[in-house]
């Protein structure tokens, strides 16, 4: 899967641990913020039925790959699609010229491969979660072939040894349908949406601090969507990232928010994830799921995102900033109608 920044990869045992905890005999999951689909398809794996929604396009498509399309129906299709994708020539386009000419996220020669990649599969009118898992495909090519710390924020002053590699289309890694029933993707807003989801458990991973996902991965929602926007910066960010705000990413906004989706979703059990530099403590959170059942706290320390790590630089590449901590905690809050036992509980 994608490099993703909040991505739930090293803390999966934790997540679905505590979902096989609260639903030992199974059931229906909605993960509201899937972001990359990691938890999603993790627990469809484990034979969960999953509902994953996202606001971002590029997120719903990859739910829709990772969660909703099922192995045995897609496979064939989707290998047929790609193989007639390899054969084409580079042909560079929008893409090239915005994400490897103004801005330098990925080789002009991996540029055009994407150009002509993605121009193909809008004219093929493709079936949604057939296009979906050619789209994912092709995203997932070019993050292994991108010059960047893992955020489409800023770009490395010399090539990542990685982009001068050539894009290599692979099917994405589908799972078998789940004998519980269809999962499924759904592109939605989560406050909007919060009165309309009923499940056996509500998996919640909101934005936690002033950091836009689609800010960070401006790229992917642009190739997704094919719509070339106006951009701006020398990210060249869509337009649209400076209108398309979300509360979660506001201190006096975050809190309000989660507060109106938590008191709305129809579900006996919740789990939280959030991380200790979000702009709501642990005080706050237990107060505020309290009201919905017995809370339990699994902390969990890892290390900060590379980007952190390696430090801030100016256009020249010069470090102009100091390196802060380099580990934070992610908090699972796991709230049930009775106390569960967990692995670590604190």
């Amino acid at each position: 899967m994608i490099k993703y920044i909040g991505s739930k990869r090293a803390l999966l045992g934790h997540v679905t641990g505590a979902v096989r905890a609260a639903l030992p005999d199974g059931g229906t999951v909605c993960d509201l913020f899937s972001g990359s689909a990691r938890v999603g398809h993790a627990l469809k794996g484990q034979g969960f039925r999953v509902w994953s929604n996202d606001h971002n396009a590029y997120a719903h498509t990859l739910a829709t790959a990772y969660v909703q399309a099922d192995r045995e129906r897609w496979t064939d299709k989707a290998e047929t699609v790609l193989a007639e994708l390899r054969t084409l020539t580079p042909e560079a386009g929008w893409f090239t010229k915005a994400f490897c000419e103004d801005a330098r996220f990925f080789h002009p020669d991996n540029g055009a491969r994407i150009d002509v990649m993605r121009t193909r599969i809008e004219a093929m009118g493709l079936e949604p979660e057939l296009k979906a898992v050619v789209l994912v495909a092709l995203m997932e090519a070019a993050d292994r072939v991108d010059s960047t710390a893992g955020l489409q924020m800023a770009y490395m002053k010399r090539w990542a040894p990685r982009a001068l590699k050539p894009l290599e289309l692979r099917l994405p890694d589908l799972l078998p349908g789940v004998a519980a029933g269809a999962c499924r993707a759904t592109q939605g807003d989560a406050v909007e949406i919060a009165d309309q989801v009923e499940a056996d458990l509500v998996y919640l991973d909101p934005p936690y601090n002033q950091h836009s996902y689609l800010a960070n991965y401006h790229c992917w929602e642009s190739l997704v969507l094919w719509d070339k926007p106006e951009t701006y910066g020398i990210a060249n960010k869509r337009v649209d990232v400076r209108t398309r705000k979300s509360p979660f990413n506001s201190r006096p906004g975050i809190g309000p928010a989660l507060q109106s989706v938590v008191e709305r979703l129809k579900t006996p059990n919740l789990i939280v994830s959030f991380n200790d530099e979000g702009y709501l403590s642990r005080d706050d959170l237990t107060a505020m799921l309290s009201a919905r059942g017995h809370v339990q706290v699994v902390e969990i320390a890892r290390p900060r995102y590379v980007g952190a790590r390696i430090g801030i630089h100016n256009r020249k590449g010069e470090k102009v900033g100091a390196v802060g901590r380099l580990r934070n905690v992610e908090h699972l809050f796991v709230v049930t109608p009775e106390p569960l036992s967990l692995p670590v509980a604190a």
